[in-house]
């Protein structure tokens, strides 16, 4: 193991909370001083409500997951196992493609809890949110994170990355989370370059559409190449993003979708709503 692994190992918690508290603080300062979108349901409300959820999801991998994909990575890595210790590529080619394969793989994931009604019915809790802000990037249900966070741990395992990859993926993940869900109104000319390194917030709008065809587009939570590679691209919506309706056109009541309980229990709801890819009408 590396010096840079041992100092992200000693350090890793702080180093999570650190940029989890000033992206989020810096998102949310941006949101106030330009807007891109008027919100829909009250903010105070709808923040206490997803953080809350979070709250929740944090308490549970920390119980069922204490090390989490950290602890795999420090097991491979003294055990010498997984693809990239057999590649002998320098420590810095195996960071670059550790982090780069980690990002495919939940963009790969994302499709298929699109793809599979009953993966689609946890993950519609992160798309029935009824506007978009920085507190969407972290509203996820706690099974669908108790699942990435199992194979996220599988991969850790299979590629055997350096330490400092698995938390340098994390953070970037959290952080560009909160970036490209932020109600941030970005220049456009800005847009156009950045969406071409990383996931902006217009082009991750779209994907939180009711438009079925727009909530099929644009998976990519942090490199926005997955999306051009694999076709599931879209420059714009079909409405401008002002105009634009986010969540789900089956689920628009602020107590069924964005408060605590309406969100904990939406998985069991009996209507499958959201047109899973490849659907062309609901499932039961």
């Amino acid at each position: 193991m590396t010096s840079l692994d041992e100092l992200v190992r000693a350090h890793e918690i702080s180093i999570r909370l650190s940029f989890f508290v000033a992206v989020f603080a810096v998102m949310a300062l941006a949101e106030i001083l330009a807007p891109r979108r008027r919100l829909v349901d009250a903010k105070l409300t709808r923040w206490a409500n997803n953080l809350g959820l979070v709250a929740v999801n944090v308490v549970a991998l920390r119980l069922l997951f204490p090390a989490a994909a950290v602890g795999m990575a420090i097991v491979v890595n003294e055990q010498g196992i997984g693809i990239l210790p057999a590649t002998g590529l320098p420590y810095w080619a195996k960071l670059v493609l550790a982090v780069g394969a980690m990002d495919m793989a939940i963009y790969l994931q994302h499709v298929m809890f699109h793809a599979l009604p009953i993966l689609w019915r946890l993950h519609r809790v992160h798309h029935a949110d009824l506007d978009f802000d920085v507190t969407t990037g972290a509203r996820f249900h706690t099974i669908e994170m108790i699942m990435s966070m199992v194979l996220k741990i599988a991969l850790v395992a299979l590629l055997g990355p350096p330490v400092a990859a698995v938390v340098a993926f994390e953070v970037l993940l959290n952080a560009t989370a909160m970036f490209n869900h932020s109600n941030f109104r970005l220049p456009l000319a800005l847009d156009r370059v950045l969406r071409l390194v990383v996931v902006t917030p217009d082009m991750h709008r779209i994907h939180h559409s009711v438009e079925i065809d727009e909530a099929n587009a644009n998976f990519g939570f942090n490199l926005p190449w997955w999306d051009r590679l694999f076709g599931t691209y879209r420059a714009q919506p079909r409405k401008s993003h002002e105009e634009m309706t986010i969540g789900i056109n089956t689920f628009r009541e602020p107590a069924r979708c964005d408060r605590l309980p309406g969100m904990l229990s939406m998985p069991f709801a009996k209507n499958n709503a959201g047109y899973p890819i490849g659907r062309s009408k609901a499932s039961g």
